[in-house]
């Protein structure tokens, strides 16, 4: 089994930045891509430029998805969606951001796990991926809730592999270290995120993401591919480091 023997996929968090790109890079593959975000006009571009299909949604309630692994043999599912509202102390962060971030970045990635299994165990194929993040490996300062919800959803991959053991569903997480993408600039701005993570640094860029899934994808289907942590190589595997380009 390999990404030419999946079918259909659907990518979250796909309007831009690393969904976008694997949204694009598994239609290459000739998947048929059910890209899902928020923002339905880059979605309707991205539908004209590759040929996925926009879902436009709020994952805050997954519910509406129920109907499309009815009626689709989903075959591979990237839970990409993140959200990082605000970077700031915990005591200084609003219950609306905590309540947020596990929203997306926690409980709608079990809840398309949990509705994606019932196929794929029946068919005894599929690929689960969950894009992750060094926050959830290592502490990082302001962003208590956002690395709980990544350090959460890493253990949760170890632990559903146990589940799926001899089913043939392979179990993928992707934690990178610096990538360059919108989710910073939600917290700092446009201007805030180029000055103080990307303007001076070479960071990993979406496309790169969107290979390594590829590439998991791509080997048989006795190999699972079980974590990838993948940083700069200007920034120290622990994340906290990281230097200016030379």
């Amino acid at each position: 089994m390999n990404a030419t023997s999946y079918k259909t996929a659907l990518v979250t968090g796909a309007s831009s930045g690393i969904g976008r790109a694997i949204a694009r890079r598994l239609v290459k593959e000739g998947l048929q891509v059910y890209a899902l975000g928020r923002d339905a006009a880059a979605l309707d571009a991205l539908a004209s430029e590759c040929g996925a299909t926009p879902i436009a949604a709020d994952l805050k309630d997954t519910s509406p998805l129920a109907d499309l692994f009815g009626r689709v043999e989903i075959d591979v599912v990237v839970n990409n969606a993140g959200l990082l509202p605000v970077i700031a102390k915990f005591a200084d962060s609003s219950t609306a951001d905590i309540d947020s971030m596990i929203d997306i970045n926690l409980r709608a990635p079990l809840r398309l796990a949990h509705m994606a299994l019932a196929g794929m165990l029946q068919r005894q194929r599929g690929h689960l991926f969950f894009v992750g993040s060094s926050a959830g490996r290592f502490p990082h300062p302001n962003t208590a809730v956002y690395g709980a919800t990544k350090a959460a959803i890493s253990l949760f991959c170890d632990s559903l592999r146990c589940d799926l053991l001899g089913s043939g569903v392979r179990v993928t997480e992707i934690a990178p270290g610096r990538v360059e993408t919108s989710l910073y600039r939600t917290a700092l701005g446009e201007e805030g995120a180029n000055q103080k993570l990307y303007a001076a640094y070479r960071s990993i860029q979406p496309g790169h993401i969107a290979e390594l899934i590829a590439t998991a994808l791509s080997l048989p289907d006795y190999v699972d591919v079980s974590r990838m942590e993948v940083f700069p190589t200007d920034q120290a595997p622990g994340g906290s480091q990281i230097v200016a380009a030379r």
